[in-house]
Order: structure tokens, then sequence, then C-alpha cells
């Protein structure tokens, strides 16, 4: 049965020395006992206590991490089942597959086109940030060159080969960078994977679609002295991918089954809307990694998005800073426009004001993160708010007409934010597709 924070508590040092990175102890132990560190995280705890304490409060999903530094992907370590009853915490790793068989141009053109998947979504960067190198050409010298070209993209690198040796070799070639080696063979050649892995210090991927299988698999790498592991069902039907991912991770969570405690890896193979749509299966339940095979970058970002959003906490907002921000190189008469800090009504105005090519400005005003509506109907997005807001901002030094647009949505504001801020206060459209016509037609200095 898993401790509580304060059982936890019970056996630390107590000494609040914050090497954990942690501010006290008690935070620490709250942290351990919710599966979001370990205890190897502790520099101080003695030797009894660790005993103690492992087994009970060892995370029911093991945190794995692939790759060294900046490119780094860490998955697992999850706690919940479903996002709503906390959130997800580590984003699942997207990593495009990279067939050694092909000629080098082929090769060097695939990983070119990876590179280039990155996009922006609400002011963030979202972007493939794995290759998955396959050992098809059965030749352990072209396997070892791709591997290479993989890492030189500084992305995390997965190796996927049903040869141990070749695993190794490609594996020893790349070690700085850190890659996963996935065994896709039998278990006839386990112990070979197994001592690879071992040997130079790797996480290890185990494949089978048999979840009694991949257990006894991993039971076995974690004796020969493994800890990192990826599991993973596969190639095979979305439903019973899902079925595996899912199985997986009830059993780790809700039942603490130690040997399925890894987080896993799902394939979907093709470049059709079927394995686009699987992808994004997975993504939301409940793969760590995702190998896709398509790099057209329409699909690539519906994948990407579907990342996005459900490794967001439900619980916060993604928000912007709470400022004026210039579009199209405003001067002293161009309009200035409110709207809330909630991240998508933010980005949906400035693509508008954008499209519109009138040099405007956008006063992001500080709601917490929710929108035009719900701020007003939670009293945050009010007279007293935007003309604080209006101040703290300069927003009188920018602009020379005194002039302020509000969204049409709380137009019933209008005359009380002219009261309370001295502001010629105008309503403009009620959502921001009628922007571009508002400030091409509309807007009188």
């Amino acid at each position: 049965m898993a401790l509580s924070g304060l059982a936890i508590y019970k056996h630390l040092p107590k000494e609040n020395c914050k090497e954990c990175g942690l501010p006290t102890c008690l935070a620490f132990a709250m942290k351990v006992a919710s599966g979001q560190a370990g205890l190897e995280e502790c520099p101080r705890l003695g030797d009894d206590a660790r005993s103690a304490l492992e087994e009970a409060s060892a995370p029911p999903q093991r945190l794995v991490t692939i790759g060294d530094g900046d490119p780094a992907v860490a998955i697992g370590q999850e706690t919940v089942m479903f996002r709503h009853d906390e959130k997800f915490h580590n984003p699942c790793g997207i990593a495009v597959r990279v067939d050694d068989s092909g000629n080098d141009s082929e090769v060097d053109q695939r990983l070119s086109s990876i590179k280039d998947l990155s996009f922006e979504r609400m002011g963030r960067t979202m972007a493939v940030d794995m290759v998955a190198v396959e050992n098809s050409s059965g030749d352990t010298a072209r396997f070892t060159e791709t591997a290479r070209k993989a890492a030189a993209l500084d992305k995390s690198v997965i190796l996927i080969s049903s040869d141990p040796a070749a695993l190794k070799a490609a594996g020893e070639a790349i070690a700085d960078a850190r890659p996963l080696l996935h065994y896709s063979g039998g278990a006839d050649s386990l112990d070979a994977a197994i001592e690879a892995a071992a040997a130079l210090k790797l996480p290890l991927g185990l494949q089978s679609p048999s979840l009694e299988e991949i257990a006894d698999m991993a039971e076995k790498a974690r004796e020969g002295g493994l800890q990192e592991m990826v599991i993973s069902p596969g190639p095979g039907k979305p439903a019973e991918v899902l079925e595996f991912l899912t199985k997986a991770r009830r059993a780790a969570l809700k039942q603490k089954f130690r040997p399925l405690g890894y987080p896993s890896m799902a394939f979907a193979p093709g470049e059709d809307d079927a394995a686009i749509v699987a992808a994004c299966w997975y993504v939301l339940k409940y793969a760590g990694i995702v190998v896709i095979d398509t790099v057209e970058p329409a699909a690539v970002v519906a994948i990407l998005t579907s990342r996005f959003n459900v490794y967001t906490d439900p619980q916060k907002p993604v928000q912007v800073e709470a400022k004026i921000y210039e579009i199209n190189e405003p001067g002293a008469e161009s309009p200035l426009l409110i709207t809330t800090n909630f991240a998508l009504s933010y980005y949906s105005v400035e693509s508008e004001v954008e499209a519109s090519r009138v040099p405007s400005r956008i006063l992001a005003v500080d709601t917490e993160g929710t929108s035009v509506l719900t701020a007003w109907a939670a009293d945050k997005f009010n007279p007293e708010t935007i003309n604080e807001a209006l101040v703290k901002s300069g927003a009188g030094e920018k602009v020379s007409h005194n002039k302020c647009v509000i969204p049409g949505m709380v137009a019933v504001i209008s005359g009380s934010l002219e009261e309370e801020s001295g502001w010629d206060v105008e309503v403009g459209p009620k959502e921001a597709v009628g922007i571009v016509s508002y400030l091409t037609s509309r807007w009188k200095k």
C-alpha cells in the first residue's frame, strides 16, 4: 500500500536542505507520495530509511529519460488515468520513423523533413522531438551510420532492431546522445539485449503484444540491473494497441503492478488518414512515445496539437503576459484593442489584427487566463481591472487619441469604463473574426 506524505516525511532527514530542488522535506514527501518524485532525489536519506520506504513509495510508473541535455525527452511517472482527475505530467514524445534501408539521399531527405516539423500554436513551439531509426536493412554498419545522422539532428533518438548486436553497435556509436534501445525481437535473444543496455547504461524498449509476456520480460530486465524501460505492443490494430496501453496503465496506477510500471510506446505505421487518427488516439490514451511514418506537415500538426491540448493543466488556462503588444509597427494614432490574457483569446485577436495589416496595439488584461465572457462573469474583466491595466501599461503615453476598443461581448461596461478611466470607449466586434472588417472600415482616429 502506498504511503501518505506524512508517513514518508517521518523517515526523511527533516533538514530542509533544498538539495532535492524543493523548499522543505515535507514538500518533497508530498511529491514522493503523489508519485512525482523518487527517493533517489534526496541525497541525505539514510540507508535504513531508504530501505523502509523504497517499495512503498516508488512511483507507480517509472520516469524514463531519453536523450541528453536540451533534446532529452522525459516520459512516464504519470499518476492518473484521466486528465480531469489532476493532469498529465510528462508530454509524450513524437518520433518519426527512419528506415535505414533507404539510400543516403533518401535518408538525408527524410531527416531534413523531420528537422523542419516545427509549428507555433498559442505562442508556443510544437515540434517533433524524436527520431526512430529502424534496422530494416539488417546491416549493422548501415544502421550505425543512420543512427549517427539522426543524433546530429539534436533530437532524442530511438534505435529499433531485433538484433541485440546491432543495437549495441549503434548504441555505442551515439552513447553520448543517450538513445532508447528498442529490442523488437523475441524472448530468445532478450538476455543479449538486456546485457547491451546494461553495459551502455541506456534505457531499453521491450516489445510484445502480450501484457503477460511484457511483464515477464520487464522483470527479467530489472533482475539484469535495468531500471529505465519502455514497453510496447509493437505495430498492430488500433483497438488492440489501445487495449494494451490502457490495461498497462491501469495495472500500474490502480493495481500498483510493478512489472508494468513503465511508460509505453505505440506505433502508427502508414501515412493515410487512419494512421494519423490512430496516432492522435495513442497520444491521448496513453502512449509515452508515438512513432509515426508521415512527415506531411498538415498531418503532423494534428498529432502535435493533440499532445499540446491533452498535456495542458486543466486547472491552469494557458496565458500570455498581461501587457501591451504592438502589431504591424503601430504609431501614436494606431488603435488600441483590449482583450484578456487567455492565450486563445489573445492569439485569436492577434491573428486577425495581423491579417488586417492595420498597425495596432493589443492590451491583454490579467484575468488569470480566462476568456472575455468568463472573466466578465467572474468580475475579473470590469472597468476597474481594465483601467488598472491601462494605467499600469502606460497606454496613455503610447497613443494620442485617448480611445480604446473593447470586445462587443462586454458592450455593457462601455459607459462605466469611460467614467472610470476617462478614455473614450468604442465597442468592437463580438467575435475576433470581425476585427479585420472593423479596423479597415469602421475604425476612426
